[in-house]
Formats: structure tokens, C-alpha cells, sequence
């Protein structure tokens, strides 16, 4: 997987009940736009994502 600053991020609930998250990516730690990536999301926290499969990236 791999992103840019300014893409969207869309994270999945794992769980039943558990709801989506909408994020941009604000940051890219990894090389050549690799994980991790540090991510603001709508809610206005931020923290650290390393992508699973539930994870979907919008390219802006």
C-alpha cells in the first residue's frame, strides 16, 4: 500500500457496531510513500496507522 500527504483514508469497523473512519494523511513515515502514515482524522485526533485490509486509501 502505498500514499501520499493529502490522501484520504478510510478505515473499516472491525467489529460489529464498531463505524467507519474518514482520516487525511498528514504525514508519511514510511519510504516511497510506504506505512506507516500519520493520519488526522475527522473527528480531529491524530495518531499513527499501519494499514490492515480494512483499510481503503483515496488517492487526492
Amino acid at each position: 500500500m502505498h500514499a501520499a500527504v493529502g490522501d484520504r483514508i478510510l478505515v473499516h469497523g472491525r467489529t460489529v457496531g464498531a463505524g467507519e473512519q474518514h482520516g487525511e494523511i498528514v504525514e508519511v513515515r514510511g519510504e516511497d510513500g510506504a506505512p506507516p502514515y500519520l493520519v488526522r482524522f475527522a473527528d480531529g485526533h491524530e495518531g499513527l496507522v499501519f494499514p490492515g485490509p480494512d483499510c481503503e486509501i483515496d488517492a487526492s
